[in-house]
């Protein structure tokens, strides 16, 4: 397992998550996520401008073995998407805490102190 990154918040359902200037949220899957996965072959983006709820599903990410649902960790309007893993999904496999998913910029981003820090995160998957 590679080492978390410290300046993100996690999910226990596998995304991470960190806040930006403004109240965006830039929103990945975790290095764990992605090696149980397996290779991705597809990410689907969800549009520019959706309205989503914290904890509502909001992307996809499919890969050799399965596909799986991502949540939005806050409530606010997707206001970016990464084009870019259209046409190479394996970014996310390759460095899956560069290759970010989408942006929400959040209604209030209280939500992300319910999302786990390292730490926490590391003992949640260590217990899998």
């Amino acid at each position: 397992m590679s080492d978390l990154p410290e300046n993100l918040k996690y999910a226990a359902t596998h995304e991470w998550a960190k806040q930006e200037g403004d109240n965006v949220v830039r929103v990945g899957i975790t290095d764990f996520a992605q090696q149980e996965l397996g290779d991705l072959v597809y990410v689907e983006l969800p549009e520019v401008g959706r309205k989503v709820k914290a904890q509502e599903q909001c992307a996809v990410v499919e890969s050799v073995k399965t596909a799986s649902d991502l949540y939005s960790p806050v409530s606010g309007e997707i206001v970016a998407v990464n084009d870019s893993l259209s046409d190479s999904p394996e970014q996310v496999n390759d460095a899956p805490y560069d290759a970010w998913i989408f942006c929400v910029k959040a209604d209030e981003t209280s939500a992300l102190n319910q999302l786990m820090d390292a730490g926490a995160y590391q003992q949640m998957i260590d217990a899998d």
